[in-house]
């Protein structure tokens, strides 16, 4: 049925507008207001439940500022909208004509009394705000005029830390003697805010004395760790507030003399907005992975107040030998936690991540020498040496020439398709990489030409061909798959049901590896042929089977055994794993989404997956009951309502909270360390910190100021920093040992 509006001489409806119409109020005052309001004497012997249910205000009566429109689909009125806008005089024009709605004539008393509320309302208004104000003032804590100068002192520093965090500057730099003293960078920057005049600094330290100790190392310790504690506590919150989140990792990183594993958590904030956001570097060390998931834990759960038992995915973006621990440690805490389901990261190409996983040498070392080319190319010139030796190689077939430079342009060692481009560039790659280690222009310098030195070594080794071919063949058969993963939710879905047809055909190979292995090391001879390189089985193992005595072994079987065999049932038992009949269940719940809905014609069977995930929603006896209204929502929709395309799009809706199950079901789903980050941001984290780390020199490397700039989007009060500082170090004891210490550094003032 329309909804008509009960203001007087107002004769819209909801069928022949597309203004928004409001209920009554049930609030009995508000409900009043409103009513005397309207002027309609009719509605005064009405309850505000009556009003509620059988009457509505449009949008036009109201002021503009008090009507909000959340969504596309959703406009609601601030809590304290009163009705304002009417038209009284118009039914004059037409003395004649019938009036439904009867406009009440207000008496003096009824004016008079309409004054005095609204002379109520304001001194109410201001006694309210007046006694607030008092409040705050009588709750602001009372400092003495030292205790303010310290407080403004300590608030300048946080800012300088801060400026230099966002700007990605060391604190510190290179020092040629003690005679030539550079100064530090804060330092400098102390100084220079000294000179500039802030009032702060200049007081407390204009009476220090020549060549003494700005701040101490531990007392910048201090700060840092105050500053780096208080952003990643903002953060935390959010991800406590959520409840559900995922585990993801990052490669190892080396700095301050250790390795540091770069911890990520994923979760859909309150807003519904899925984040994930860097909070801090793990200190890792080789050797158990059982005492790695305990620190792991111990971090996650006493330090930083989560549960384990909400870690619904976990991914690693581990490379070279820690790839074996890192999947080790996933097996252990899924031993502990079967939710949190181990998944590959949206962030990384499904082949790459795959290929990182095997723990063989040969694929080790291919792709080494990936990320040393990808290294590489970022130094100038070394992009056009590539295309110079392409055109080179291709005289003959300019096109496929062309099509190459445009394949190698940008990003091509972190696609899905890496190896069939490392396969077709490879003879290229060799003259690039003999091009800038000859240096003939003298336009590389000496650190590039050695890496180009290196790499070119290691490319024209014929196992490494043989390696590349072989994987390159059988990562076809999980390319489309790998795309689909880190496609759109309809991609995903598909990906998850095309599962089976994925490993039949890797089942294939493996089961006719010896038809399979004649093309594909047949493939590799021509390559190698074409690239002067030699045929031969690898030196270290020809000694062993000279010194075992056990013969000469044939090249062709030797690469069968050592190399296609292992590749192609190291990855089937990756795809296995890293896709098991969990991980597989939960993907195909993605069918909440309505366009992938649509696309099973609204036949999906969600509550068949759901077990595992009872606990985690409001209300699970009413799953089923409330699925099927969410299809019948969707399937029986207007013409012009389109279908929401992936769980961000469908979380955002204004009506998602009427069905509760499926909000909470795809806020889980969300956390997937497999699905993309929807929004705008992407891996900004992930980037962030990979710029960080390229930018700055690894002996000025320090973690706080790496997980402040970061995260400098994060917001931060500066007061509560100064708050939590003096708590922690009251200034007579400003020595104590930090809870978490970086790199020592200590500034000097300077004459």
């Amino acid at each position: 049925m329309p909804n008509f509006c009960a203001a007087p001489n107002c004769t819209r409806k909801s069928t022949q507008s597309d203004l928004a119409f409001f209920r009554f109020p049930r609030d009995p005052e508000r409900c009043r207001i409103w009513v005397e309001n309207c002027r309609r004497a009719d509605l005064e012997a009405k309850t505000a439940d009556q009003l509620n249910k059988h009457y509505r205000l449009c949008a036009k009566h109201f002021d503009p500022a008090m009507v909000c429109k959340t969504s596309p689909y959703r406009t609601v009125l601030k809590d304290t909208a009163i009705p304002t806008i009417f038209d009284f005089k118009s039914h004059l024009k037409n003395p004649r004509a019938r009036h439904r709605k009867a406009i009440k004539e207000l008496t003096d008393e009824d004016i008079q009394r309409m004054k005095e509320r609204s002379l109520a309302s304001s001194a109410e208004k201001a006694a309210k705000k007046d006694e607030d104000s008092s409040s705050a003032a009588d709750n602001e804590p009372q400092f003495s005029a030292e205790e303010k100068e310290y407080r403004d002192y300590l608030r300048s520093l946080f800012e300088i830390l801060f400026m230099l965090a966002k700007q990605a500057i060391p604190l510190t730099t290179d020092r040629v003697s003690e005679e030539e003293l550079k100064a530090d960078n804060f330092q400098a920057v102390l100084d220079y805010c000294m000179n500039a005049g802030d009032e702060a600094l200049r007081k407390r330290f204009e009476v220090t004395a020549v060549n003494s100790e700005y701040l101490t190392a531990t007392q910048l310790n201090q700060l840092l760790d105050v500053c780096e504690n208080t952003v990643r506590e903002e953060m935390l919150m959010e991800v406590r507030e959520s409840r559900f989140y995922s585990l993801v990792t990052g490669d190892v990183v080396e700095f301050a003399d250790s390795k540091h594993l770069p911890v990520f958590l994923r979760f859909v904030n309150q807003q519904n907005v899925l984040r994930e956001e860097f909070v801090d570097f793990l200190q890792f060390v080789d050797g158990d992975e059982a005492a790695l998931v305990e620190r792991l834990e111990a971090q996650l759960v006493d330090r930083w107040g989560l549960s384990m038992e909400d870690c619904r995915g976990q991914a690693h973006k581990a490379t070279g030998t820690s790839s074996t621990k890192m999947k080790a440690v996933a097996v252990l805490i899924m031993e502990k936690y079967p939710l949190a389901l181990h998944m590959p990261c949206c962030h990384t190409a499904l082949n790459i991540h795959l290929a990182n996983n095997l723990p063989y040498p040969n694929v080790q070392i291919v792709m080494e020498n990936l990320r040393r080319i990808t290294s590489l190319f970022k130094a100038p010139r070394a992009q056009d040496e590539l295309e110079k030796a392409i055109s080179a190689h291709f005289q003959k077939n300019p096109e496929k020439g062309i099509a190459l430079k445009q394949m190698c342009s940008s990003g091509w060692t972190e696609q899905h398709s890496v190896f069939d481009v490392l396969l077709d560039a490879l003879p290229s790659l060799l003259l690039c990489m003999d091009g800038i280690r000859d240096n003939a222009d003298g336009q590389f310098p000496s650190c590039v030409t050695v890496d180009a030195y290196s790499i070119g070594e290691s490319l024209a080794d014929f196992e490494v061909v043989v390696t590349i071919v072989i994987l390159k063949n059988v990562l076809t058969f999980t390319r489309a798959f790998g795309r689909n993963l880190q496609g759109e939710t309809l991609d995903v879905f598909s990906a998850a049901n095309s599962l089976t047809a994925v490993l039949y055909s890797l089942n294939e190979v493996n089961d006719n590896i010896d038809v399979y292995h004649e093309f594909w090391y047949s493939e590799a001879v021509s390559l190698a042929a074409l690239m002067d390189i030699p045929v031969s089985v690898p030196r270290l193992f020809l000694r062993k089977q000279r010194a075992a005595d056990l013969g000469e072994i044939q090249a062709e079987t030797y690469f069968k055994e050592y190399v296609t065999v292992p590749v192609i049932r190291g990855i089937m038992q990756e795809v296995e794993e890293m896709f098991s009949d969990n991980n597989t269940k939960a993907l195909k719940c993605l069918s909440l989404v309505p366009a992938v809905m649509g696309h099973m014609k609204f036949n999906t069977t969600e509550e068949n997956y759901a077990e595992d995930y009872r606990s985690d929603l409001p209300n699970p006896d009413t799953l089923p009951a409330e699925l099927h209204c969410w299809r019948i929502k969707w399937k029986h929709r207007g013409k012009e309502v389109r279908l929401p395309t992936t769980i961000h799009e469908t979380l955002q809706l204004a009506d998602v909270k009427f069905f509760p199950n499926v909000e909470a079901f795809l806020k889980v789903l969300s956390t997937m360390p497999a699905l993309k980050v929807e929004d705008s941001t992407g891996d900004a984290a992930g980037e962030r910190l990979q710029a960080y780390l390229s930018s700055m020199p690894a002996k000025h490397l320090n973690k706080s100021l790496a997980m402040l700039h970061i995260n400098t989007h994060v917001k931060h009060d500066l007061d509560v920093m100064v708050d939590k500082y003096c708590r922690l170090y009251p200034e007579d004891d400003s020595e104590a040992e930090p809870e978490d210490v970086g790199d020592d550094v200590i500034v000097t003032k300077v004459v």
